[in-house]
């Protein structure tokens, strides 16, 4: 007795479409099929593929960008980098336009880095518009090595060393490189001594932030820190008082007496500061608003509540030499 043939039915006949004719033309409609382990990566690409096809395609790998602080960063304008090398900042590599280079203001600076060990290009300023990214370099850019930030310690020691009552600002959650650029030119401008930044979730000291700076970070410190409550509690016990700015603060600013070293704590632009932080401070303080606008750029706050401070600061001192003399 012969038995039929089995008709053998491959993996992929299950899944295949219904036959479809239009006009005379037979064809397979939806096929689906899918792919065995490690197929997809063997099978060839057709070469008549139609443009419109969506084709998978491997996912991006992205660049961990959590180390960029650590890298040799970039500043350029006139001013950033005057006022580098007349701090005598760590230069790797400076390029300058040939009018710029000459000029009396650099001439001489430029000369006393090519001793210290920095490299001196003489470009054109196409060249400057490919290294800054088109930026409005003014001639002249330079090759930073990374910002030595200060330990805690340092920086509350330099600060008592310079003033009486020191003034230092923490900044928590500052994502913004143009608002920490603010906030230190700010800063430094009135008069405080320095400033705080946590490692994380926060931004650092980057070309941006030098930019922005405008030069005050030759002359101002700051400190970066990884854990900021335990910075907030080592600064109590160094003998400051610790303000905090909060929308919702128990007391406006103009009513709070600022006296003795002073630390003033400016939270994230939208979040404001993180309860635990609220926790550590001494006073919460707030800038009473009349618009509708229902908070301020963190930047303009620090500068509010730092003019606030240095206000109260100048009614309470005595200046002797404009009090009349008795005849």
């Amino acid at each position: 007795m012969t038995s039929k043939p089995k008709k053998l039915q491959t993996s992929g006949e299950p899944n295949r479409g219904r036959t479809v004719k239009i006009k005379s033309k037979r064809f397979i409609g939806n096929p689906i099929r899918k792919a065995k382990p490690g197929e997809r990566d063997s099978l060839p690409t057709p070469s008549n593929s139609h443009p419109n096809r969506h084709l998978s395609h491997p996912s991006p790998v992205l660049k961990n960008t959590e180390d960029k602080d650590n890298e040799s960063d970039l500043i350029y304008g006139r001013h950033p980098v005057l006022s580098a090398l007349e701090n005598q900042r760590e230069l790797n590599r400076i390029w300058v336009t040939t009018r710029l280079r000459y000029d009396p203001r650099f001439h001489n600076l430029l000369l006393q880095a090519k001793d210290n060990g920095s490299v001196i290009d003489e470009v054109e300023p196409k060249r400057l518009d490919q290294i800054t990214g088109g930026a409005n370099h003014q001639g002249i850019a330079a090759q930073i090595a990374p910002y030595s930030y200060l330990e805690l310690p340092d920086l509350i020691a330099k600060a008592k060393s310079v003033a009486n009552d020191p003034v230092i600002v923490v900044a928590e959650g500052i994502t913004d490189p143009h608002n920490l650029g603010a906030i230190i030119r700010t800063a430094e401008a009135i008069g405080a001594q320095g400033l705080v930044i946590p490692q994380r979730r926060a931004v650092g000291i980057t070309s941006t932030v030098v930019k922005v700076a405008a030069g005050a970070l030759e002359n101002f410190a700051v400190a970066r820190v990884v854990n900021l409550s335990r910075a907030l509690e080592e600064l109590k016990e160094a003998g400051f008082w610790i303000y905090g700015t909060a929308a919702t603060g128990s007391e406006p600013i103009h009513t709070v007496r600022f006296t003795g070293p002073v630390v003033l704590v400016i939270g994230s632009e939208g979040e404001g500061l993180n309860m635990l932080t609220q926790r550590a401070c001494d006073v919460l303080v707030s800038i009473p608003l009349q618009g509708k606008t229902p908070s301020l750029n963190a930047s303009v706050a620090a500068g509010m509540a730092l003019y606030e401070v240095y206000r109260q600061r100048s009614l309470n001192t005595l200046y002797l030499n404009k009090l009349q003399k008795p005849l």
